[in-house]
């Protein structure tokens, strides 16, 4: 069993935020909603309305389960159109958006280095306008302090997500998470809707993929041009096969209504070789869907690769301060914010709490920023549904 350990940037000694993992298996009880929803589930919904998105898993042949092709014939898409470049096609009128509608092939050297870095970060998840009723004060800015390389030793469970939109090129972050019905092997990663699904604007996005890790070394981009791949992704590729989010960012994602819900759960295979991404890196944090009360929940940590200037996407960073609440609309959930200096592209980046006992747990993720400057971030208090589309994900691939 290896031990990783993710150490913060200096604070007071009673307000320091310790994140340990390893590789063994969680001892959380299996979560028993089941969100609406879904190819392959038939279950009543929580009390908060979750839609699973659903994608073929791979084979070992070329990358693709069988029911895949099939899967994209039904929406008129030829598989082989698609991997040579049909993928672009944004059309809004054949744009796959429904939860059972995710499809995601993996497509050989699509992600070279040089394409990676090319990849920008997704504008609204820094431009928002949230509003004020309902609200504590305006968080204190918190300086966001460069992770210690390498990452893989100081921060294995973090990592990069790239995915293409109509826009272009795009990146996000994300956090490798257990899977209760796979101790020590889980697939799972835990991300943003809005790095997965451009909700009430389009569909899925395409050709997700995660790097875990990524830029190892924490060069620069001038340096990681120049870099082996192992620097770059130094446990390889994953990509993803299955998506769920909330139903709430599937109908109205991108409103002030739907940042509450801004949560996804990716299950991702490998693009080459058969172990699991747990079993690779060596390291997955459980998930603490307690929701506690901003608070309560103590010094939060949030972790991710800023884009947006005056940040360069390629440099891990981490804020460590206490959470307030932030409502974005009028009989929504509360949401979890922090002082912060991260920009865009620390999107879906996990944040971190001690649970009573010790244990280091993901408690929320990076959705939005303010429409001016970048001095606060805010998460997602993750409650009944965000339980239930991880649970949904487990169990689709339990085994």
């Amino acid at each position: 069993m290896r031990s990783v350990r993710l150490i913060p940037a200096a604070l007071a000694a009673a307000t320091a935020l310790a994140l340990t993992v390893t590789a063994c298996g969680p001892t959380e009880t299996p979560a028993a909603d089941k969100p609406a929803g879904g190819a392959s589930t038939s279950a009543s919904a929580p009390s908060e309305n979750s839609d699973g998105g659903t994608g073929g898993g791979t084979g070992a042949a070329d990358g693709l389960a069988g029911g895949l092709a099939d899967k994209l014939k039904e929406h008129g898409v030829d598989l082989d159109a698609w991997k040579r470049g049909g993928w672009k096609d944004w059309d809004t009128g054949t744009w796959l958006r429904e939860a059972e509608d995710f499809v995601n092939p993996v497509i050989e050297g699509l992600w070279d280095p040089a394409r990676m870095q090319s990849a920008k970060s997704p504008d609204p998840t820094i431009t928002a306008q949230a509003g004020a009723s309902g609200s504590d004060p305006v968080p204190r800015p918190v300086t966001a302090q460069r992770e210690k390389t390498p990452y893989h030793r100081n921060a294995a469970p973090v990592g990069k997500i790239f995915f293409d939109s109509p826009q272009g090129s795009m990146v996000c972050s994300g956090t490798i998470v257990k899977d209760p019905r796979r101790p020590g092997k889980s697939n799972l990663v835990w991300t943003a809707g809005h790095c997965v699904h451009a909700g009430k604007r389009g569909g899925w996005y395409r050709n997700i993929t995660f790097v875990p890790a990524f830029n190892d070394l924490g060069k620069s981009p001038s340096a990681l041009r120049n870099a082996r791949p192992h620097e770059v992704y130094p446990y390889g590729q994953y990509w993803a096969d299955w998506a769920v989010t909330s139903g709430e960012w599937i109908r109205s994602g991108g409103s002030n209504q739907a940042w509450p819900y801004d949560y996804a759960v990716l299950h991702v295979q490998p693009q080459r070789g058969g172990k699991s991404l747990e079993e690779t890196v060596g390291a997955a944090l459980p998930v603490d869907f307690s929701a506690p009360a901003p608070a309560r929940a103590g010094t939060v940590g949030a972790w991710g690769y800023p884009q947006a200037a005056p940040y360069n996407g390629v440099i891990m960073h981490k804020c460590l301060t206490g959470a307030s609440r932030l409502t974005t609309a009028p009989a929504t959930p509360v949401m979890y914010r922090i002082g912060c200096t991260m920009t865009a592209g620390s999107s879906g980046g996990g944040w971190f709490r001690v649970l009573p006992g010790g244990k280091t747990a993901l408690v929320s993720n990076t959705s939005i920023g303010p429409a001016r400057g970048n001095g606060w971030l805010a998460g997602p208090q993750l409650g009944p549904g965000a339980k239930a589309a991880y649970d949904m994900v487990s169990k689709k691939f339990a085994r």
